[in-house]
């Protein structure tokens, strides 16, 4: 029996460190494209180098994380316009498809906005590259005008929606949008645009390939390009598993978070625009969670209090699919964790590349719930076996087993003077000399949690399924793939 599946760690579903990167076009009228290929955060980012290290006696090739500023995370800058009409307001519902690996996780609810036509809103903290963000029109009278998406650009993205004349009657809007380093609300000059329409009818979408069809001189505002003949979309959007140039898609199924499928206002109070609004995308996440994550999916547990010290955590990893609770609606946060158990979280949240031949361990047969997982996470450079022919599936693992496999699979790195870096710890003394660089890397890299005193490594305590969320969480936050939560129990390094 799968204990991941029907004890410790229900419901694994891929949550990847991954992104896309941009292709250079030269001209913003030729088609703007988001490369569609796939590589990990951990091996595609100016914080990372690659080097040989030595695993179990093997050369391997490992990517380095490095002092990576999640602050520095992007954004974007959603305004709406209408040159050609005199419509004086609308809502904007906005939505997100989290890019993981090469797909995209579940549409996630961030709330609805009422916007003065011209007005703008900035939206930060937590958006990367390839980020799909969905953005539903209301008019006053909740009457569905207009729908579109757009994809996160590796800095701030300024996006503007052009509203037809008369939206009740033509439900087209143009999406045009850019890079825009410096967040003044404006596409910087000499760089791609991307410009594309989108028409509504009856509930569904169609992301048209032309604007041959479409009486452009109502969409046209100053300070804009003209609009082109063929549109100009990433290439996620017209190529792939998840295109949409020319399809036409349902803007609502039974699946949708239950705040995708109300009308504005109905569950949650829509939030008035105001000239320097600005919205961090872990607040909007935790603030709609119960309502904002699709059909079925629990992200709240009867023994996780509201005040629970890892519940950010646990809530958002559930909400992801990540992680799962028990049938009777716990969560059991204080479980111990065994190395096959950890195995499988790994494989699931994380994308790297194999950097060592698979060991057949003795004791991890075909037929074990975990032998691909144990065998996809040791290609990718996790766990230790000092040359052992059996893994230890079943063994319950302690906080410096769960924080050594992290910072010797993902190759943690750090600056400065390891023992300054650990002065943070009462205990510091307590960690063994060949632990200390890994330590001080996990540390000065945001990645470690301790609780209930944030000054003890505690080192020899069981490592629970609370303080695998936690490190686990933390460890995307480091790589820039997930918002972070404050919390007063992550360790905060020396500067």
């Amino acid at each position: 029996m799968n204990p991941i599946n029907s004890t410790y760690w229900s419901k694994l579903i891929v949550a990847t460190i991954s992104v896309v990167a941009l292709s250079p076009i030269p001209s913003a009228l030729a088609e703007s494209r988001l490369s569609s290929q796939v590589e990990s955060k951990l091996s595609n980012t100016p914080q990372t180098q690659l080097f040989a290290q030595q695993i179990d006696g093997e050369a391997i090739k490992i990517p380095v994380i490095s002092n990576f500023s999640p602050e520095k995370t992007s954004g974007f800058t959603l305004s709406i316009w209408q040159p050609g009409g005199t419509i004086s307001a609308v809502t904007a519902r906005i939505s997100i498809k989290s890019k993981y690996g090469n797909k995209y996780r579940q549409e996630r609810f961030l709330g609805d906005y009422k916007y003065q036509i011209k007005q703008k809103a900035k939206f930060v903290k937590g958006f990367k590259l390839g980020d799909r963000i969905v953005v539903r029109l209301y008019d006053t009278t909740n009457r569905l005008i207009g729908y579109t998406e757009f994809a996160c650009l590796p800095d701030n993205t300024a996006v503007n929606l052009i509203l037809s004349a008369n939206p009740t009657e033509s439900q087209v809007v143009r999406t045009f949008y850019g890079v825009d380093v410096n967040e003044d609300s404006i596409i910087d000059n000499n760089t791609t645009n991307y410009d594309y329409f989108t028409q509504l009818n009856n509930q569904k979408v169609t992301f048209l390939k032309s604007s041959e069809n479409i009486n452009i001189t109502q969409y046209q505002a100053a300070g804009f390009s003209q609009v082109a003949t063929t549109g100009a979309y990433p290439i996620t959007f017209s190529e792939g598993d998840f295109a949409l140039v020319g399809k036409s898609v349902n803007v609502s199924n039974s699946n949708l978070a239950k705040a995708l499928t109300a009308n504005p206002g109905s569950l949650v109070k829509s939030t008035q625009i105001s000239q320097n609004s600005s919205f961090e995308l872990g607040k909007l996440l935790s603030e709609y969670r119960t309502i904002g994550v699709a059909k079925d999916i629990q992200v709240s547990f009867s023994d996780i209090s509201k005040n629970y010290w890892a519940r950010e955590y646990i809530s958002e990893l559930a909400a992801m699919e990540v992680i799962g609770g028990f049938p009777d609606g716990s969560f059991r946060p204080n479980a111990p964790v065994t190395r096959a158990e950890l195995a499988a979280l790994l494989q699931k949240v994380f994308i790297k590349s194999k950097v060592r031949e698979a060991i057949n361990f003795k004791d991890v047969p075909r037929k074990y719930w975990a032998y691909d997982a144990i065998r996809e996470t040791y290609e990718m450079g996790f766990f230790t076996t000092l040359g052992s022919k059996n893994f230890n599936p079943t063994q319950k693992l302690n906080r410096l087993d769960v924080l050594i496999t992290l910072a010797k699979g993902l190759n943690y790195k750090f600056t400065g003077s390891a023992t300054k870096i650990l002065s943070v710890y009462n205990d510091a003394a307590s960690i063994r000399s060949e632990h200390r660089d890994f330590i001080a890397a996990l540390t000065e890299n945001g990645v470690i949690a301790n609780y209930p005193n944030i000054k003890l490594l505690n080192t020899k305590k069981v490592a629970t399924r609370a303080d695998v969320c936690a490190l686990l969480y933390r460890a995307m936050v480091s790589a820039g793939e997930v918002p972070d939560f404050p919390s007063k129990y992550t360790v905060q390094p020396i500067k």
